[in-house]
């Protein structure tokens, strides 16, 4: 966290440093600004080559006859030699296009195996891909308050489950569903019909001994009046809840509880990012803290529910076992800036260690909502980061406004929040990446972004830049299932 500003534009991570070593530096070889910074790159000269032309002082004897012949037969050849080239191009895009979509009319692909099934063979509880991919993500959890949905590929909607007749048996099922273990297993409950809920999913309890999905039917109605809502986990809870009512200038000391999910990222001994914990192996981090040599599980160890980096140099960590970087994630840009890593052992859930919330599909947060940053990034910039974990206030800003010439100049893509304040004072700084953005909203606390880049720290015009993770919850639950 910091409260100054300073020349040097756009943080990356630095790890923590000891007392006796010298302001974090900018790693050696990183590109400082992404490409939209670029304003002074000298223009590229084009060259025209100049060719003297060449003619004989010999006259060169010929037949008018025999020229024609030639310009006859040149020609030809040269009309012929087109076709062939014109049929080989379109024969090459048609067999590019029958094996980029294989799956030509009605079917649909199973993931990159090239098998092909009809949609009606979608979520029908019976695994017909390869790989299972056609009974993934056929339920949701949706809004604030978790309603339970199942999508229905033959009308191609997700539908609310009615509570008529719904025990946790079906809860875990789904639960396993979108990634979780049974284990950390919550609660099912009815709530209230809302009022854009017209038709809806119910179980036909004659239906016995058949899957989940078997067992749903579209209706109009809902006897109990109350829909499925589902928790797979107890996540979001703070023991030491923030004061929202002061606000936080330039950051302050965490108490233990107030940010359980706050992780410590260590390579050798040296805290070089921050993350999340949305599941007892699962931790969201930033993508760029993971590029490169920082791809190779066996260098990291996170740390948990510790609060100063003096204390953690006489504790183990956690080993991970698997890194996941989006696939999408663009090093120049930042698009995509999200990572998933899957921890070796469970982490033992306390007061100081819980997960936080992933925001549910249906969730808005409002430009000017009140969220919190937390890290143990650098105090000023240039600074070296902290050792003691601190947080601040921040607040959403409209993307238009972020994206505008005076501040980002279109460099906000949609994959990325602008949290802080335009008159700067308030930022995350180099190290604090990976790190969680935060809001509470119906006593739960959710996951907004990740702490991914900016243009100096608590710079005036240039806030905190984070990564979307209403845009990442899907594939996070996609990649969570797929390596259970």
């Amino acid at each position: 966290m910091t409260s100054t500003a300073g020349p040097p534009p756009y943080y990356e991570n630095c790890g923590f440093q000891p007392e006796n070593v010298h302001s974090a530096k900018q790693p050696v070889g990183a590109n400082p600004y992404p490409q939209y910074f670029s304003t002074n790159a000298p223009s590229v000269p084009s060259y025209v080559p100049k060719v003297d032309t060449y003619q004989s002082s010999r006259p060169i004897p010929h037949s008018s006859r025999r020229i024609c012949g030639l310009s006859v037969k040149k020609a030809i050849i040269i009309i012929v030699t087109v076709l062939i080239v014109i049929c080989c191009a379109v024969a090459a895009f048609f067999i590019w296009y029958s094996v980029a979509n294989s799956c030509l009319s009605s079917l649909i692909e199973c993931g990159s195996s090239g098998v092909c099934i009809p949609p009606s063979q979608w979520c029908d509880g019976v695994n017909d891909c390869p790989n299972g991919e056609d009974e993934t993500r056929c339920v949701r959890l949706f809004g604030p308050n978790f309603i339970l949905q199942v999508y229905s590929p033959v009308s191609k909607s997700w539908y609310p489950i009615c509570q008529d007749d719904w025990n946790d048996d079906y809860g875990k099922t789904a639960c396993e569903d979108m990634g979780y273990s049974v284990d950390t297993y919550y609660y099912s409950q009815g709530v209230a019909i809302e009022d854009d809920f017209k038709s809806y999913m119910k179980l036909n309890t004659s239906a016995e001994n058949v899957d989940l999905y078997k067992k749903l039917y579209c209706s109009d109605s809902c006897a109990s009046g109350n829909v499925v809502s589902l928790r797979c986990i107890q996540c979001g809870l703070s023991t030491n809840s923030v004061n929202i009512m002061t606000r936080i200038v330039g950051g302050s000391g965490a108490v233990l509880g107030q940010w359980p999910w706050q992780v410590s990222l260590h390579v050798q001994g040296t805290h070089i990012c921050g993350g999340s914990i949305i599941t007892p192996q699962w931790i969201v981090t930033a993508a760029h803290c993971v590029e490169g040599q920082l791809s190779e599980t066996n260098s990291w160890r996170v740390y948990a529910g510790i609060l100063n980096q003096d204390e953690m140099v006489y504790k183990s960590g956690y080993k991970v076992q698997q890194i996941i970087s989006h696939p999408d994630y663009d090093t120049d840009s930042k698009d995509n800036d999200v990572a998933l890593m899957k921890l070796e052992a469970s982490l033992s859930f306390t007061d100081d260690v819980q997960p936080v919330c992933l925001p549910n599909p249906g969730m808005m947060f409002e430009t000017n909502q009140e969220c919190w940053i937390s890290g143990w990034g650098a105090e000023s910039q240039g600074g070296k980061t902290s050792n003691n974990l601190n947080y601040a206030s921040v607040r959403l800003i409209e993307q238009s406004t972020c994206n505008s010439v005076f501040v980002y100049n279109g460099a906000i893509l949609p994959t990325m929040v602008c949290a802080g304040y335009l008159e700067g004072g308030i930022d995350s700084c180099q190290g604090d990446s990976g790190g969680p953005l935060v809001t509470n909203k119906n006593s739960v606390w959710w996951l907004v972004g990740d702490t991914s880049w900016g243009s100096g720290c608590a710079t005036p015009s240039k806030p905190g830049v984070y990564g979307n993770m209403t845009v990442f919850t899907d594939w996070i639950y996609k990649n969570m299932q797929a390596n259970r």
